[in-house]
């Protein structure tokens, strides 16, 4: 959607690094807009590595970053958020799913794709 005709406040996402292919699919939301820098101002940054998060925060403390994965590793989950990631979605399922993480992170709130979920040990009673 060209950005004249997009709501006046649309939902800024960067992709570190870069991918096409998902900015175009993002960018058919209508309130989501895909840019090209950090000096944008993004609300939520989306990166495929867990090393990113730290250098992504330093360049805008208030952008939310989100993790991106095409599968569950143990320790993922709790790796993503604790280096201050505000989630971990798959990078392979609906784009619906992922623009819904996208507004659900912006609004403050920790994503963590059910798919990703590490499965919690029964406790002894």
């Amino acid at each position: 959607m060209p950005v004249a005709q997009r709501p006046a406040r649309s939902l800024r996402v960067l992709l570190d690094p870069p991918n096409p292919a998902l900015a175009v699919l993002l960018g058919l939301q209508p309130d989501i807009e895909v840019v090209a820098s950090p000096l944008a101002r993004p609300a939520v940054a989306l990166t495929e590595s867990v090393d990113r998060v730290p250098a992504l925060l330093a360049e805008d403390p208030e952008c939310r970053v989100l993790v991106l994965t095409g599968s569950a590793h143990p320790g993922l989950p709790e790796a993503a958020l604790a280096a201050g990631a505000a989630g971990l979605v798959l990078r392979d399922g609906p784009v619906e799913d992922l623009a819904d993480a996208v507004r659900r992170a912006s609004r403050g709130e920790s994503v963590v794709d059910p798919a990703l979920e590490t499965p919690q040990a029964p406790q002894a009673s």
